[in-house]
């Protein structure tokens, strides 16, 4: 419960952040950077929306992650232009999405294995595995939304790196380290199913998942 308070806290001070440099883009009509911002903004408040309308409880851990990954990718990388002013932001913003997007892949399968009406039984090696492949799958096709948006509005999104103008080797890290956080994800989420001992972050949140949401699990 402390936490959730913490969470939605940090949450509104993150909304009012974004709700004045949206009025500050308007006011100086700068009405791309205003739109962006807004639906940064509407971003934001999608767990919230996913938890009250469909009765879904996420770990409020994850979703003060994800709220946190959106304003510093879009918000401050790009609004802000922080992947322009530091090299490794990137990188290390990459790297944080292998992992929430290996969270999710890995509920996700973990849901269908689980449900008694749905007849499935899959080894605790497979459903870490389609974490993984969800993860830098996703990586992959965000990295062809980048290209697209920079060949057909000439945007700047595959940005030149290490002496490199084509945005290559920028596409390359990406997936590089989006796949080592898919990576360490899909361990721990193995480690999780095979042995069932609450020993890391990902085993707490899983297990706080299930029991918040029994209709998934057929209890």
């Amino acid at each position: 419960m402390r936490f959730r308070i913490t969470h939605r806290r940090i949450t509104f001070a993150l909304q009012l952040v974004l709700a004045a440099e949206a009025a500050f883009a308007l006011w100086e009509m700068h009405w791309l950077t205003a739109g962006f911002t807004l639906l940064i903004i509407g971003i934001t408040f999608f767990p919230a929306l996913l938890e009250r309308r469909f009765r879904i409880f996420v770990p409020p851990q994850l979703q003060l992650l994800a709220i946190l990954f959106v304003f510093a990718s879009l918000f401050l990388g790009e609004v802000r232009g922080y992947y322009m002013r530091y090299w490794w932001w990137d990188v290390a913003l990459h790297t944080s999405s292998g992992f929430l997007l290996g969270i999710v892949g890995f509920l996700l399968v973990h849901i269908l294995n689980e449900i008694e009406r749905i007849d499935m039984h899959l080894k605790p090696g497979f459903v870490a595995f389609f974490a993984f492949m969800f993860a830098v799958g996703c990586g992959a096709l965000w990295e062809i939304f980048e290209f697209s948006m920079d060949q057909f509005f000439d945007t700047n999104m595959q940005k030149a790196m290490l002496g490199d103008p084509s945005g290559l080797t920028d596409t390359m890290w990406d997936l590089i380290v989006d796949t080592i956080g898919a990576l360490v994800i899909a361990v721990l989420g193995w480690h999780f199913l095979k042995h069932g001992r609450r020993e890391s972050f990902l085993e707490r949140w899983i297990n706080a998942f299930i029991e918040r949401n029994p209709r998934f699990f057929g209890n």
